[in-house]
């Protein structure tokens, strides 16, 4: 596809189709939160290991109870207390109980369990004023059972699937390695925060941006500014590649005199998939491969260089940590205003903001600004697809959620 323009749509296939997920790793369940399985996980053990009870109250004979009123109850002698964890054991006989707390199992001979409002306790006995409710005894393998599968690969790991992990007798889990992003910003006139700001120069906000998205999604981001140099770049990116798992270039990516990212690439090698998408903003976005590393080419202006991300490198990185569905989450959506564009083969993307109101969540696209300031307040993304030159007021739209 080299030196052709082509769609949003066939670009994404393009590139999930030259990206492979790293290899997995082990880490500890209290690492695995977010990151994606790396195989089929099975539970290891029955849980709870044993029948355990659900309420506080008497294990008992259920025969013994049928029919039990407040009128008629059941004489029990108590044999004793059993707790969640107790290590100590009775053997109910007929006209025996045991008195149980919530978790704890069920003492052999038992076959149900009186809860506690149901008693009337004595010294040493009970009357039981009612039949054993269903339900009372938790049984053996309830929750998970040894050898059922309990965590697909590609399923994200929630705070709740690691506990299950944990009664199912884990304690680490395969994942996906998150990947280490090397970012280069490139430019004479941007400077590292923090130096002193000459005329003409402005602070490169546009890798701090790329490495808060890469923190928020797990990743590891590695920075780095370069001249506009194509010495420099080759050297810079050769260099970052060598310790990153991929690399996104910030500024430079287009065609023109002090666009030097693309012709540095080609000189060190690089299998260019594609450069140029018809996107707007942000159409000078590039993808190819490094060795077996994918490598991103984004326009410099800020809202440009976040489509570009957003849309295309974000995905493509989150499929290189085993996300099966990669990309930002989507809900749906109400237009707010209508929205127009001219060509009717690109796809144009809006920055908005998202009001709940009665029924969908309703989106208000702000004005297209080339600044940074107009986009920082924003918390959702909308499109134009491809094959429509606009969207009227109230239309049922996709809508990407960043906030």
């Amino acid at each position: 596809m080299k030196g052709m323009t082509i769609g949003l749509k066939e670009a994404m296939q393009l590139m999930f189709g030259h990206i492979i997920p790293l290899p997995h790793e082990d880490v500890s369940l209290i690492h695995c939160v977010g990151r994606i399985a790396a195989s089929d996980i099975v539970a290891l053990i029955d849980s709870p290991s044993t029948d355990t009870s659900r309420k506080d109250g008497y294990a008992v004979i259920s025969d013994e109870v049928t029919g039990a009123t407040s009128d008629h109850p059941v004489r029990l002698r108590v044999l004793g207390v059993m707790a969640a964890g107790c290590e100590h054991d009775f053997c109910l006989e007929p006209g025996t109980a045991v008195r149980i707390l919530t978790g704890a199992r069920i003492p052999p001979g038992a076959s149900a369990v009186v809860s506690d409002e149901f008693v009337k306790k004595g010294a040493d006995e009970v009357l039981i004023e009612s039949c054993a409710e269903a339900g009372n005894i938790l049984p053996r393998g309830s929750d998970v059972t040894a050898g059922t599968c309990i965590l697909k690969t590609g399923q994200q790991i929630s705070p709740i699937m690691a506990g299950l992990l944990t009664v199912a007798g884990h304690s680490t889990v395969p994942v996906y390695r998150n990947p280490v992003v090397g970012i280069l910003g490139t430019g004479d006139e941007i400077l590292a925060p923090g130096q002193p700001l000459l005329d003409g120069k402005l602070y490169a906000s546009n890798i701090i941006t790329l490495a808060g998205w890469c923190t928020k999604f797990g990743m590891t981001p590695s920075l780095a500014i370069v001249k506009d140099d194509p010495s420099a770049i080759c050297h810079a990116v050769k260099e970052m590649a060598a310790r990153t798992d991929a690399l996104l270039t910030s500024g430079g990516a287009g065609r023109g005199d002090y666009d030097m990212v693309a012709r540095a690439l080609g000189k060190i090698g690089w299998k260019e998939v594609f450069h140029r998408i018809r996107i707007g903003p942000g159409k000078t976005v590039g993808f190819g491969l490094l060795g077996e590393k994918p490598v991103f080419i984004l326009p410099g202006g800020p809202p440009s260089n976040a489509i570009a991300f957003l849309q295309v490198a974000l995905p493509g990185l989150l499929a290189l940590s085993g996300h099966p569905n990669p990309g930002l989450r989507t809900i749906k959506g109400r237009l707010g205003c209508a929205l127009m564009k001219g060509d009717i083969d690109w796809t144009d993307f809006f920055f908005g903001t998202i009001t709940f109101e009665d029924g969908l969540p309703v989106f208000n696209p702000q004005k297209k600004l080339s600044r940074l300031a107009t986009i920082a307040g924003a918390t959702a993304i909308a499109a134009i697809p491809e094959g429509y030159d606009h969207l009227p007021e109230g239309s049922i739209i996709d809508v990407q959620v960043l906030d």
